[in-house]
C-alpha cells in the first residue's frame, strides 16, 4: 500500500512538472500597481509614498488609477494612510518632519486642496481650499507662507452664456495661462479664507520653489500655456514674492527639472544643449546671484534623468544605453564626482534624499513594476513589494539585444523571450516601439497595457523592443542621428533587427508583428507600407499618417521643426510626403489595426481616420479603426486601457498564430463578462 501511494505521488510530481508554466494574462496586466512616487522626510527617519490602486473595470466606475499614501519608517514596515477611492498628490513633508502635505479632491471638494496629515496618523488638516483648485506647491523656509500654480477662475458669466448656447470657442486664443499664487497662512482662518494674492509673472508659471533659506521664487515660465511653448520656449527666473526677476539662466531648448541647492546659492537644472536638441538630458548648475551656469555633464553618451540635492553634493540619475545609474557631483570640493549605485541594479527614475544623506529611490527591474529601494550598509535594496502575487508568475527572460544596422551603426533593443523557450524553435515575434522618439526602453520593467509584453512571452511570442536612432540614453550625437530623415533609416533599424533576431534562428520571419503609439504609431504605420513585405500584423496607436496634415493639426509644431523635421512643410512639400505612410499605401498587405484617442490634440485622429480611408478604399490588406471617447494621446482610464489590450494581443493571435484572412470579430462582448461578475458578486 506504501509502495503505491509513493508511486502515485510521484506520478502526480511528474504530471504537475509538465504542466505548462502559469504566464500573465490580461487580466493580470489590469491589477498591477506601482509606487508612484516618493519622498523622505528631512530627518531621514520616514519615507512618504503613493502607490496605484488600478480599478475593476467591469465593476468600479470607469477611470483612471486611484493613488493611495502610504507612510514607511527607513528600512521597516509601510503602514496605509489615506487608501481606497483617492487620488493623492503632491506629497511633501514639513520642515521639522513632522506632517506630511499633499493635495487631493476630498470630502465636499469641488477642486483639489491642500491638506496635512502628522507622521504618526490621525486626521487630515485642510490647509488652504481655492475656488481655482491647488495644483503644485511650496512652502517658504518658515512654513508660514505657501505658493501655488492654478488658472484664474472662471468668470460667472461664462456658466450663464454657455447655458443659452453662447459656447464658441476661438482656437489658442481663449486659452489661460496658469499663474503663481501666494499665500500667508493665518491660524485664525478656515481653509477656504485663506487669501490668494496672484503673484505678477508674465507668461504661463510651470512650476514654482521656494528658495530654501529665503523667501526668493525659482520659476520655470513660458510665453502661453500652448504645450509647443511649454516645450520650446521655456525660461529660468529667480523672482521676489512681488514677480520681480532677480536672475535669469540663460538656456535655449528644452528644460526638464529646476531645482535649489540645499543653501539657496546655486540651481541645478537639467536642460538642452542647443535648440535642436530633442532632449532635456544634460546637467548645469547656476549661480543664484549673477545667472552664470556651468554645465557638469554633456551628455556625450548618456542622458541625466532626474536630479537632487542633499547639503554640498548633487545627485543624479543618469541612463545609458539600456542600464542606468546614481551618481553625483561633491559641489564643496571643487565639483568631484562620485558614484553612488552603479549601472545592473535596476532602473531609477524619481529619488529622494534626506538632510543626512539617507537616500531611497524608485527603481524597476525585469521582473517588477517601480518598487522603493533604499541605499544602506547592506547595500541597494528594496523595500516594499506592492504585487506579492507577481512572484508567482512566470516571467519571459529579458536581455539586451545588440546588432548592427545596415549601416554599420551599433544599435541595441530588448529582447524577452517566451515563457517556455525552447532553443531551436522559431517563435511568431512582435516588435513594441517606443514614441518621442526622444525616448527609450531600458533592461526594466517594460510591461503596460499598450505593450503587455509578458502577456506576449505567456502567449508564445518572442518580444523585441527596439531602441531605434533618435532614441535617447545613448548621448545628444544619437538622440539626433534621426533629424530631417523621417521614417528612414530610423525604421529600417527596427527591420535590421528583426532580420538579427531571424538569422539567429529564434523568429519566424513571416511570423512577425509589429506595434507602437504616437512616433511607434508612425513606425507601424510606415512599416505596414512602406515596408509591409517584411511584417505580416501591425497596431497603429495614435500614430501619424502624413506629415503635412500632421503638421497643420498637431499642438507641437515648433518641437516638430526644431528637433524632428529639421525642415517646415513649406521648404519641401515633397520630401515631407515622401516620408508619409499615405504616400506608400499601394505597398500594403500588412493587415493594420488602428486605435486612436478621440480628444487627442498632439497627434490628431484625423491622422488614424486618413490612413484608414486610404487602406479601406484601396482595399489591399485588412484594415480596422478604433476610436476611444473621451481618450486623448494614450488611454488613461482602466476600460479603454484592457479594450486596447485585448484589440492588441486579438490582432496578433488572429495574424501571427491563426489562419488570418478577414479581421476577428470587432465585437470584444465585454457585456458576458460584466454580467459575469454580477453573478460572481450574487453568489
Amino acid at each position: 500500500m506504501n509502495k503505491l501511494l509513493i508511486s502515485l505521488a510521484f506520478l502526480s510530481m511528474l504530471a504537475f512538472s509538465q504542466v505548462e508554466a502559469a504566464g500573465m494574462t490580461l487580466d493580470d496586466l489590469a491589477k498591477i500597481k506601482s509606487v508612484t512616487s516618493l519622498n523622505i522626510s528631512p530627518d531621514g527617519r520616514w519615507v512618504a509614498f503613493t502607490k496605484s490602486k488600478p480599478r475593476n473595470p467591469y465593476k468600479d466606475e470607469d477611470g483612471t488609477s486611484w493613488n493611495e499614501l502610504y507612510v514607511m519608517p527607513l528600512g521597516g514596515d509601510a503602514k496605509s494612510f489615506i487608501t481606497g477611492d483617492v487620488s493623492i498628490g503632491g506629497v511633501s513633508w514639513s520642515h521639522d518632519s513632522q506632517k506630511i502635505y499633499y493635495t487631493a479632491k476630498r470630502g465636499n471638494d469641488k477642486n483639489n486642496s491642500l491638506y496635512a496629515i502628522a507622521v504618526d496618523g490621525g486626521e487630515s488638516q485642510k490647509i488652504l481650499s481655492s475656488k481655482m483648485g491647488v495644483g503644485q506647491y511650496s512652502f517658504n523656509h518658515k512654513g508660514d507662507k505657501v505658493v501655488f500654480l492654478a488658472k484664474p477662475e472662471q468668470p460667472k458669466h461664462r456658466e450663464k452664456l454657455d447655458k443659452k448656447g453662447f459656447k464658441a470657442k476661438v482656437y489658442e486664443e481663449d486659452i489661460q495661462n496658469t499663474h503663481a499664487w501666494l499665500v500667508e497662512l493665518d491660524s485664525s482662518k478656515e481653509a477656504d479664507e485663506q487669501e490668494a494674492n496672484k503673484i505678477d509673472i508674465e507668461g504661463n508659471v510651470n512650476s514654482v520653489k521656494f528658495n530654501p533659506v529665503k523667501d526668493l521664487l525659482l520659476v520655470q515660465v513660458a510665453p502661453t500655456s500652448l504645450i509647443d511653448d511649454i516645450y520650446m520656449k521655456a525660461s529660468l527666473e529667480v523672482v521676489d514674492l512681488k514677480g520681480k526677476v532677480k536672475t535669469r539662466f540663460s538656456t535655449k531648448g528644452k528644460q526638464g527639472k529646476a531645482i535649489w541647492s540645499t543653501d539657496g546659492k546655486q540651481v541645478a537644472l537639467l536642460a538642452a544643449n542647443d535648440y535642436n536638441d530633442p532632449t532635456n538630458g544634460a546637467l548645469y548648475v547656476g549661480d543664484a546671484d549673477s545667472g552664470k551656469l556651468t554645465k557638469l555633464v554633456e551628455n556625450t553618451s548618456s542622458h541625466i534623468m532626474n536630479i537632487e540635492w542633499s547639503g554640498g553634493k548633487l545627485y543624479y540619475v543618469e541612463h545609458k544605453d539600456a542600464e542606468s545609474r546614481i551618481a553625483g557631483f561633491n559641489m564643496d570640493q571643487k565639483i568631484s564626482g562620485f558614484e553612488v549605485v552603479g549601472y545592473g541594479n535596476g532602473i531609477q527614475g524619481a529619488m529622494s534624499i534626506s538632510d543626512n544623506g539617507s537616500l531611497v529611490s524608485l527603481t524597476n527591474t525585469a521582473s517588477h513594476p517601480n518598487e522603493i529601494y533604499m541605499l544602506s550598509k547592506a547595500g541597494f535594496t528594496r523595500q516594499t513589494n506592492s504585487n506579492p502575487w507577481l512572484d508567482d508568475i512566470d516571467l519571459g527572460k529579458q536581455e539586451v539585444f545588440n546588432y548592427k544596422a545596415q549601416d554599420g551603426l551599433d544599435l541595441q533593443g530588448i529582447l524577452v523571450y517566451p515563457v517556455n523557450y525552447k532553443k531551436g524553435k522559431r517563435y511568431p515575434m512582435i516588435a513594441f516601439v517606443h514614441g518621442g522618439p526622444e525616448a527609450h526602453r531600458s533592461n526594466g520593467w517594460n510591461t503596460r497595457y499598450a505593450d503587455p509584453i509578458q502577456v506576449a512571452a505567456a502567449e508564445g511570442y518572442v518580444s523585441f523592443v527596439p531602441n531605434y536612432r533618435g532614441s535617447t540614453g545613448r548621448g545628444d550625437t544619437f538622440a539626433r542621428a534621426d533629424q530631417h530623415a523621417y521614417a528612414d533609416p530610423e525604421f529600417t533599424d527596427i527591420l535590421d533587427g528583426k532580420n538579427a533576431l531571424v538569422e539567429k534562428g529564434l523568429v519566424n520571419k513571416d511570423k512577425t508583428g509589429i506595434t507602437g503609439g504616437s512616433y511607434g504609431g508612425f513606425a507601424t504605420a510606415w512599416s505596414a507600407t512602406a515596408l509591409s513585405e517584411h511584417y505580416a500584423a501591425g497596431v497603429m496607436f495614435v500614430g501619424i499618417s502624413n506629415q503635412l496634415s500632421k503638421f497643420g493639426t498637431t499642438d507641437i509644431p515648433n518641437e516638430m521643426h526644431a528637433v524632428h523635421a529639421r525642415a517646415w512643410p513649406w521648404d519641401d512639400f515633397q520630401w515631407m510626403l515622401e516620408r508619409s505612410p499615405i504616400y506608400h499605401v499601394k505597398k500594403a498587405k500588412t493587415p493594420l489595426l488602428i486605435m486612436h484617442g478621440e480628444n487627442d490634440t498632439r497627434v490628431h485622429p484625423s491622422q488614424s481616420m486618413e490612413m484608414y480611408r486610404y487602406l479601406k478604399t484601396l482595399g489591399q490588406a485588412p484594415v480596422r479603426l478604433v476610436l476611444y471617447p473621451g481618450e486623448g494621446h494614450g488611454n488613461r482610464k482602466a476600460a479603454a486601457q484592457l479594450d486596447y489590450s485585448m484589440r492588441l494581443m486579438r490582432w496578433m493571435d488572429h495574424y501571427l498564430k491563426g489562419d488570418g484572412g478577414e479581421p476577428p470579430a470587432y465585437d470584444l462582448q465585454h457585456e458576458e463578462k460584466l454580467e459575469g461578475k454580477k453573478e460572481t458578486e450574487k453568489q
